[in-house]
């Protein structure tokens, strides 16, 4: 169902009412198209506290090859001293050019003097950022053992949170944690593009480790093989295309009920259908026996939903949200791991939900499954990458337009639309890019992470 407001929003008319009214005001949001696959404008880089030179020289020529020219310091109104420096050269970029993403390397911070550096060099800048463009600010793992550093670093999160939630017009702001820009270059990557346009608010950890870099990053999946459950329909049909699009040979996955619409998507992505009950007790070794050459990327998509409060919840509205959210992903992937069908630098990407992380009334069924999911990924990462090669992540979508929230009654459907800090509802499209981030052969060191996919929603942390 087509998002009215935000159309209404976008004429002058919409402009003029909404702003005498205090309502809120989307900006329509710009996506990744084949005719427009990265961000209009240029990438300013800047400095807070004192990085790691080695770390500083890795960001740089990280930052070179995403795509966006580099931008002036005076371009985009910082004074070149030592802290809020901005680098890159500055050929190829007009004057007056506003910069379409702005990056700032944090790592360096370690007391309270460096997040006044923070401060002094967005707040000369963040005013000026495009529309739909990005803040990107990094910063180091916590140090146990200097509680000045930890407070410090810890203070970014609350930082770029609160920024987020300020910033408008479509732009998003999050916090990435490294210790080493190579292993973070399909984050910064997809944080940096219009692929990311509904995910903000969010911190991601990217460890220190091997990151293997595609030999096309235009087609990171080619030669894999990709497995999507619930696919025939919905958000699994928009991860399909997109796991398609970057080259992964798709097994659409779906109930036998749903057997025609699985043929019909699969055969227009040059992949294969497999209908069964995910449910079922052996649906992991019927998995396994269908793909003898292996398979490099699971992703666990169906779900089910049996609203309900639970003082009017029956079991058997319980039971069926449990089986498919939560029981049958944990059977399939303890089946497909012991079996071997993951290869090693494989990847899992398993659907949780701002439900689970919030809550929702009426949904304490749906909850509790989506929850459990964060539970798996957290527990399972550490110990499927070091005994099996595979990480192991999930995605949490927020409101996401799809046919089930189209049939929400309206009033409730337009606060779940509006209750972020893009105000407005997410495309499956926008889990479907998050999902193959982190299916992407560069993305060995984004492992055990839970990133939402909501458009920063005012509900939970």
């Amino acid at each position: 169902m087509a998002d009215r407001y935000l159309s209404f929003t976008g004429t002058a008319p919409g402009r003029f009412l909404t702003r005498r009214l205090g309502l809120p005001q989307p900006a329509a949001l710009r996506r990744w198209s084949p005719e427009r696959p990265a961000l209009d404008g240029t990438l300013l880089h800047l400095v807070a506290g004192k990085p790691d030179p080695d770390l500083a020289a890795g960001l740089a020529d990280v930052l070179s090859r995403t795509g966006l020219r580099p931008a002036d310091a005076q371009t985009g109104g910082v004074m070149g001293t030592q802290t809020g420096t901005a680098t890159g050269a500055s050929a190829g970029a007009p004057a007056g050019t506003p910069p379409a993403a702005v990056v700032l390397d944090a790592t360096g911070v370690r007391d309270v003097a460096g997040l006044g550096d923070v401060h002094a060099a967005l707040h000369p800048v963040v005013r000026s950022v495009a529309a739909s463009g990005r803040v990107v600010v990094l910063g180091a793992p916590l140090d146990a053992a200097d509680h000045h550093q930890a407070a410090a670093q810890q203070a970014l999160e609350g930082f770029t949170r609160s920024l987020g939630k300020e910033i408008g017009r479509g732009r998003t702001v999050n916090l990435v944690r490294l210790t080493d820009a190579s292993a973070a270059e399909s984050t910064l990557r997809f944080l940096l593009s219009p692929k990311s346009a509904y995910v903000s608010g969010q911190v991601i950890h990217v460890d220190a480790g091997t990151a293997t870099a595609p030999e096309d990053w235009d087609r990171p999946l080619a030669g894999r093989t990709a497995l999507v459950t619930g696919a025939a329909r919905g958000i699994g049909e928009a991860v399909a295309q997109t796991l398609a699009r970057d080259g992964a040979h798709v097994v659409v996955l779906d109930v036998p009920a749903a057997e025609k619409d699985a043929r019909a998507l699969a055969e227009r992505l040059g992949g294969t259908a497999l209908t069964l009950d995910i449910t079922a007790a052996d649906a992991g070794e019927r998995i396994a026996a269908a793909l003898p050459g292996g398979l490099d990327v699971l992703i666990h998509n169906a779900g089910v939903t049996r609203d309900r409060r639970l003082v009017n919840m029956p079991a058997d509205r319980w039971s069926p949200v449990m089986e498919v959210n939560l029981a049958s992903v944990l059977r399939t992937t303890d089946a497909l791991l012991a079996s071997g069908t993951l290869r090693p630098g494989g990847r899992i990407v398993a659907t949780a939900s701002i439900a689970g992380l919030a809550g929702n009334a009426g949904q304490t069924n749906y909850g509790a499954s989506k929850a459990g999911v964060v539970g798996l990924v957290r527990s399972l990462a550490p110990r499927a990458l070091a005994e099996h090669g595979v990480t192991v992540n999930a995605v949490a979508p927020g409101f996401i337009e799809t046919r089930m929230t189209a049939a929400i009654p309206l009033f409730i459907r337009e606060a779940g639309r509006r209750m972020n800090s893009l105000a407005q509802g997410g495309l499956p499209v926008d889990v479907a890019e998050t999902t193959a981030w982190f299916a992407h052969p560069a993305s060995g060191a984004v492992n055990g992470q839970v990133v939402r996919v909501c458009g920063q929603s005012l509900l939970g942390a």
